[in-house]
């Protein structure tokens, strides 16, 4: 079959485009269970939970809410028998290993927050990943808000995502 002249490079930049909107629109990483610990007023300063698998090696740099002053990634755990909590610089998010951001483990941290979380509302929280060559990507949530993890003691729900 032969094509005009004029229509191979129409066909050739349509491929091109039609490949890289498809690259482009494949989530960096799938995540499950994902919450929000609710507040209540007057308290400044909360906690997100998910489980998070990564369908390449990633590092998870941040979380992004309008609902907060600022997000960051925390880790807690027992040093000496003190309970320590600290901001780390990324969380390393090995390619197709689950990493369990949980209450007393890994979690993201949301201070400053604007208004108490109401049970039953839902936040908004975008996490930003830094790919293997440098590029940041960041994926859209939803986060149902509850005083505890979501469909019982696993807290491990439906995915729940939108890639931009």
């Amino acid at each position: 079959m032969t094509f005009p002249r004029f229509t191979t490079p129409f066909l050739l930049a349509a491929a091109l485009i039609a490949g890289n909107a498809h690259a482009q629109s494949a989530a960096p990483a799938a995540v499950e269970g994902a919450w929000a610990r609710a507040s209540v007023q007057g308290q400044s300063a909360s906690g997100a939970f998910m489980r998070i698998t990564a369908q390449e090696p990633l590092q998870l740099l941040r979380a992004e809410t309008p609902a907060a002053g600022h997000a960051e990634v925390h880790e807690m755990k027992m040093d000496g028998g003190v309970m320590k909590m600290r901001a780390l610089p990324a969380l390393d998010l090995p390619a197709g290993q689950a990493v369990e951001l949980k209450p007393g483990g890994y979690h993201i941290m949301l201070m400053d927050l604007k208004a108490p979380l109401a049970k039953g509302a839902q936040l908004p929280l975008t996490l930003v990943f830094k790919d293997a060559q440098g590029a940041e990507r960041r994926l859209d949530l939803q986060l149902p808000v509850s005083a505890t993890p979501p469909g019982g003691a696993g807290g491990h729900g439906a995915p729940m995502h939108k890639q931009h």
